[in-house]
């Protein structure tokens, strides 16, 4: 369990951090880039979740919990000796995602046009979970050509963002409240 007793450490005010296994890197490099915006992605959820209850509810603070262990992860550089405290994402986490897609939706029409953000504010914060998870992928899978990154988490994370797009419009009214992209309509 972690404990702190101390938020500031003076650490970082030369522009470098502290990963878990103690070793030291700017504050821009692409892993640290990385597990920031996975922390982003989980204030989003956060925020989200100011907008739902139930089932969803739920699926979104084992989300929250998934992005921490995932923030861990990705701040873990993978080592020759594989340590017994590496908290690593699993498949189990990321069949879980695939399974809850599926579930909900199957209670989703089909859809005829892209969606804009928007409809519900569960919906609208979830668009925006979804756009901040994107980013997150996007980095790190450009980390995994400079550093060797668990796979197991690029494979998470693009899974979450069709998770928050299904489970937007699911609580969009099933679909029914979905702001529908109309190409061209300002012209």
């Amino acid at each position: 369990m972690v404990k702190l007793t101390k938020i500031y450490t003076r650490g970082g005010d030369k522009g470098q951090t502290s990963l878990s296994d103690g070793s030291r890197q700017p504050k821009y490099a692409l892993r640290i880039e990385a597990y920031g915006t996975i922390d982003e992605a989980n204030a989003a959820y956060g925020l989200a979740r100011l907008h739902t209850n139930n089932i969803y509810d739920e699926m979104l603070s084992r989300i929250q919990n998934d992005l921490f262990d995932a923030g861990a992860d990705v701040s873990t550089p993978i080592g020759p000796v594989k340590s017994a405290h590496d908290l690593r994402i699993i498949d189990a986490q990321v069949i879980r995602l695939e399974q809850e897609i599926d579930q909900m939706n199957a209670d989703l029409a089909p859809l005829n046009s892209f969606v804009l953000p928007g409809g519900s504010a569960a919906a609208a914060y979830l668009h925006h979970c979804r756009t901040i998870v994107r980013r997150a992928e996007r980095l790190l899978v450009r980390t995994s050509t400079e550093e060797e990154i668990n796979p197991v988490v690029i494979r998470y994370l693009n899974r979450l963002s069709d998770h928050a797009f299904v489970m937007s419009r699911l609580l969009n009214n099933k679909g029914a409240d979905d702001v529908l992209w109309v190409p061209g309509a300002n012209r």
